[in-house]
């Protein structure tokens, strides 16, 4: 008998496949560790790697040049703070007379430079001259010069004006009214007001005013006080022909309506009253002083020009050397230390016109390097009735700045010349600028911070009331 449930075929077992196991995943980077300063301040870890090329070039001069700026710029504070204390002494000595006399007052000549304005001279003045001279307590008054010969015709007429009050001659110019000078002169001498004794001094900023300086004082007393005849000038045709005529007789022609005269801009500049070929033939005063007032001849470097641009970037990185020869020469002028000017014992053939010979010709020589070339061209003659060169005229009477310093021994033997002793540049040269004279403003902002915030901290001390003062 057959099952009634047929059994089932076993059917065969698929082949077993081994499962791989995952890739296992790698383990977390362990972050480098970080500073606890800039965690606690919130800031990310720096990075580990240098920044590009490009970058290293930019902030590699931006910071080289930022701190070659600050640098300097301390330094010429340091400098200038240096020969200030050296002479604040003076401004604490009381006056002579209870007060009543005339102090010392210092004269400074300046003008503008060759191609530039007399702005740049006063910025020049103001730097490096002024604190120093602030610091001294000492009076100065200013002589300054926007064309070329207003030095040069100041000094002249201040040593003519010197001469007529020995010899008793009149002023030529007594019609016009007293200057401010002047007027403050003769209020002192109405209340009895002692004039300074002493030697007082002159301080002359830069080459160009200083062949002015020396040209007027050359005029000045190798010079007649008289000014020169003026040449005649021919009438013109149209003139005489119309003299010609009786007063009742009148041409036929109508005369055109009178044109107004339009006002100069610029008072008409003096004219020398000597030139130099003639200091041979003139004779110095009886009364001439054997030493004259000391002067003090002051650098400004001056240069323009795009192609002067790696020059005027050295000089500009360099100014804190300026300061320290300038704040020298100024410490010298209140100190009223002064020598005479020397003379070259031995004169190089090779220099034409006896130049470099003295030490006036030799003064502040190089900056003639810097000027425009404008200032070397020779003016053409003019021509009569150019009316274009009447237009171009500047004025300037005579060409001094282009032409060298011509000079007369009698002259030059009564210069003096200001110079610190070496004990006195030592004694200045002792002296320990604090640093809050010359930080800047991010700095001395933060010491202020600082010292508000030490203050704050700082427990108030009470002084008990005394008894006197309850009731």
């Amino acid at each position: 008998m057959a099952d009634p449930t047929p059994t089932s075929t076993p059917t065969p077992a698929a082949p077993s496949v081994a499962k791989e196991a995952p890739p296992k995943a790698p383990p977390p980077k362990v972050p480098p560790p970080r500073n606890p300063a800039l965690r606690m301040l919130g800031l990310p870890a720096l990075p580990r790697k240098l920044p590009s090329r490009n970058w290293l070039i930019f902030w590699t001069l931006s910071t080289t040049i930022t701190a070659a700026i600050i640098y300097d710029r301390r330094e010429k504070k340091r400098a200038i703070a240096r020969w200030r204390h050296a002479v604040e002494h003076l401004a604490k000595e009381p006056l002579p007379g209870n007060g009543l006399a005339e102090p010392r007052k210092l004269t400074i000549f300046l003008s503008s430079p060759p191609g530039d304005g007399l702005r740049v001279a006063q910025d020049h003045y103001t730097e490096y001259v002024k604190p120093v001279l602030a610091a001294s307590g000492l009076d100065w008054e200013f002589v300054q010069g926007r064309r070329e010969g207003d030095v040069r015709a100041v000094v002249a007429e201040r040593v003519r004006k010197v001469r007529r009050g020995w010899e008793g001659s009149a002023d030529p110019d007594s019609d016009r009214p007293p200057t401010d000078d002047e007027i403050v002169t003769a209020v002192r001498r109405s209340r009895g007001i002692e004039e300074y004794a002493g030697v007082r001094g002159d301080i002359v900023i830069g080459r160009h005013t200083w062949k002015e300086y020396i040209r007027g004082l050359h005029e000045g007393w190798l010079g007649p006080l008289a000014p020169p005849p003026e040449p005649e000038l021919p009438l013109p045709e149209a003139a005489t022909s119309e003299s010609n005529f009786g007063e009742d007789e009148k041409p036929n022609e109508e005369k055109p309506p009178a044109v107004q005269e339009t006002k100069p801009k610029r008072p008409p500049q003096p004219k020398p009253y000597n030139t130099t070929n003639d200091y041979i033939a003139e004779s110095l005063p009886l009364l001439t002083p054997n030493e004259f007032s000391p002067v003090a001849p002051v650098p400004e470097p001056h240069i323009l020009g795009f192609l002067n641009t790696p020059t005027r970037m050295v000089r500009f990185f360099n100014r804190r050397k300026l300061a320290d020869d300038i704040g020298r020469q100024v410490v010298a002028v209140c100190l009223c230390t002064y020598r005479e000017f020397h003379e070259a014992a031995e004169h190089d053939s090779s220099e034409t016109d006896a130049e470099k010979r003295y030490e006036q010709q030799k003064e502040l020589a190089w900056e003639e390097k810097d000027w425009v070339k404008a200032v070397w061209k020779e003016d053409k003659p003019k021509a009569e009735g150019d009316a274009a060169a009447a237009d171009n005229d500047d004025g300037v009477a005579e060409k001094i700045r282009a032409r060298p310093i011509v000079i007369d021994s009698r002259v030059t033997a009564r210069m003096r010349r200001f110079d610190l002793l070496p004990e006195d540049e030592a004694r200045a040269r002792q002296f320990v600028v604090p640093e809050e004279e010359v930080e800047g403003w991010t700095k001395g902002k933060l010491r202020q911070l600082y010292r508000w915030g030490v203050d704050k901290t700082k427990p108030k001390k009470l002084t008990p009331l005394d008894d006197s003062d309850v009731e």
